[in-house]
């Protein structure tokens, strides 16, 4: 198999694969208890990927700070981003989570200034946030006005995009003696054990429903959503530039939109295209104003 088709395969996945773990939550919320949903997710998949980084003899990390860093970025990227994500799918449907997701780029560049290390943002980077920021007042009002879903599930999806983009920084900032791979699992293990832990305190084991759909919907998130195309995506990051591997972020929303209408039926009334609209274009442009500022 030639270099080129499997860079188009490893994209194939990331791009349908991503884009559909929005529908795949809906789907699952929608029968399971979202914490343990997404716990018993982390918990599986971790373990698998831990395996598979032992046999590839990846070793663990013997720094206690390498713990703490792969701890954090762990709780605040999935027990944290992608926690908040499936309980605001409770309400939200997927194309508008996968919508308002997208905005993590943005979230990305504006927390990306703060500190010592902060970078300073160019002006093509403000016309992209303040435009994505557009897109998004007038897709969460438009939902507001037809009670599509409460406030505090949008608030949920913003914090979801907040918990993401710092966990990213942090990642970046802070980096840690072990190979992506065991990093990954070890962040799932850690993501695993505390939205489990919440979803017992919760008492959602008795919620817990065995149904071959339910356990269909976990396996996909679990072989496909977190090991298979977490592994295409860790491959791509040596294999092509970041400026083509960063556009992920405005392609997986665009997909879980089509998946959404072709499976739920879910629909975007005139006034939520041109806030999508808007947002991918403000995505893309900070994601290119991004490369265009790192290349220099």
């Amino acid at each position: 198999m030639s270099r080129t088709l499997q860079v188009v395969i490893a994209f194939a996945i990331v791009y349908l694969v991503w884009g559909s773990t929005y529908l795949a939550i809906r789907v699952g919320v929608a029968h399971l208890p979202f914490a343990l949903f997404s716990g018993t997710r982390f918990l599986i998949a971790g373990t698998l990927m831990l395996a598979f980084a032992r046999l590839r003899g990846d070793a663990l990390p013997k720094a206690a700070i390498d713990w703490r860093n792969i701890a954090i970025a762990g709780v605040l990227m999935l027990a944290g981003a992608n926690g908040t994500v499936t309980w605001s799918e409770q309400w939200i449907e997927s194309n508008q989570a996968a919508l308002l997701v997208a905005t993590s780029a943005l979230w990305l560049a504006g927390l990306g200034t703060i500190g010592a290390s902060g970078e300073r943002l160019n002006r093509l980077t403000v016309v992209g946030l303040l435009a994505g920021f557009a897109g998004v007042a007038v897709l969460v009002s438009s939902g507001l006005k037809m009670h599509a879903a409460p406030v505090y599930a949008y608030v949920g999806i913003f914090l979801s995009s907040l918990f993401w983009s710092a966990g990213s920084i942090w990642s970046r900032r802070h980096p840690v003696g072990a190979s992506p791979i065991m990093t990954a699992a070890l962040q799932m293990l850690i993501a695993g054990v505390v939205l489990t832990s919440l979803g017992l305190f919760l008492g959602e084991a008795q919620s817990w429903n065995w149904e071959p759909r339910n356990m269909l919907v976990l396996g996909y998130l679990v072989v496909f959503g977190s090991c298979i195309a977490f592994g295409a995506y860790v491959w791509l990051v040596h294999e092509v530039p970041p400026a083509i591997l960063g556009t992920y972020a405005y392609v997986n929303p665009a997909v879980a939109v089509v998946l959404g209408w072709w499976f739920l039926g879910e629909r975007l009334n005139p006034t939520q295209v041109l806030g999508t609209i808007i947002i991918i274009g403000g995505v893309v442009i900070v994601t290119v104003a991004s490369r265009r500022q790192a290349a220099h």
